[in-house]
């Protein structure tokens, strides 16, 4: 078997996220595939690249000798199809964008591409804003609209700018028929005994950042169901097999009630981070101001339809 480029991204994934579980749901496979693609990597370098330990997958010695080149080949590929898409129409620049949520990076896109005339934008979606954020650590991104959490917050470097583009306080989603749906807003300890299932980690603070809050609250989260689908956990919650945290700007309806958690014990920030001398880095306060834009035509149009959404969120602007 001969390397693909393929293979040195599983290899990098797995690394960055230190779990075949979490690496799958970046890459989008199923973990028995994942786990025999990363054996027939292990067999064509002839060296185990992984070890499991106390803190998920490790890089062996072999494994961070890989993981260094296999970055730099990834980072000179992604080199030569950006300088490609950029000079091959010097009349038309190419930014490229990456979000990790779509109300924002979506939007942002569109604004973009409607306000600075002769540009156009390339978005790409990522579940993980660990990878967003390596992305343009490498200069395979000019801009991402991503997000973090209270001691995981993301901070400026030299090379990249951070923004702030709203914070927002998570909340809860239940079945209509819990009694809890009577109060206006839930104290996190009244969830103790209930059952959750949650989305897995984005190897950004997410799930980390509300069992930390939990545990603060006096119980540990009983998850019994872990999924990266949206519609498989609205299915649980509508159902009331399970309740779930969420965005404040979550939908509900269809068997859905959403509310805030009583005195906002967790959080999310959105962020948008850009290179200084990139693309956007000239036209940061404009972009800045369209990322704004972008998060609350989302965040009214659900306000609009759920009541006092925005009142309970105490979203800052």
């Amino acid at each position: 078997m001969e390397l693909e480029l393929r293979h040195l991204r599983t290899v990098c994934v797995i690394a960055e996220t230190g779990s075949l579980t979490k690496a799958a749901t970046v890459l989008r496979l199923s973990q028995p595939a994942l786990t025999a693609r990363l054996r027939r990597v292990e067999a064509e370098i002839g060296a185990p690249l992984f070890a499991r330990g106390p803190r998920g997958m490790a890089p062996t010695v072999v494994g961070e000798f890989v993981l260094s080149r296999a970055r730099a080949i990834l980072h000179s590929v992604a080199d030569l199809h950006r300088g490609a898409a950029r000079y091959f129409d010097a009349s038309e620049p190419v930014i490229a964008l990456g979000g990790a949520v779509g109300s924002v990076s979506v939007g942002l896109a569109e604004r973009i591409g409607e306000t600075l005339t002769g540009i156009e934008v390339r978005l790409t979606m990522e579940y993980s804003p660990r990878l967003l954020w390596d992305l343009i650590a490498a200069d395979r991104l000019d801009a991402i609209a991503t997000v973090d959490y209270p001691g995981y917050e993301l901070s400026s470097t030299p090379d990249i700018e951070c923004a702030t583009i709203a914070r927002e306080p998570i909340f809860v989603a239940l079945a209509e028929c819990d009694p809890l749906v009577e109060n206006s807003e839930i104290a996190l300890p009244d969830l103790a005994d209930r059952t959750w299932v949650m989305t897995p980690s984005d190897g950004a603070g997410w799930p980390d950042c509300f069992h930390a809050a939990c545990e603060h609250a006096g119980f540990t989260p009983r998850v019994r169901y872990t999924s990266p689908s949206t519609e498989s956990i609205r299915d649980l919650v509508a159902h009331n097999r399970a309740v779930t945290a969420c965005q404040a700007v979550y939908r509900g309806g269809d068997g859905i009630v959403v509310r805030p958690l009583a005195g906002s014990p967790v959080e999310m920030r959105h962020v948008l981070a850009y290179r200084r001398e990139g693309p956007l880095g000239e036209h940061a306060a404009s972009v800045i101001e369209l990322a704004q834009d972008a998060y609350w035509a989302y965040a009214k149009q659900h306000a609009h339809q759920f009541g006092e959404l925005l009142h309970h969120a105490q979203l800052v602007h």
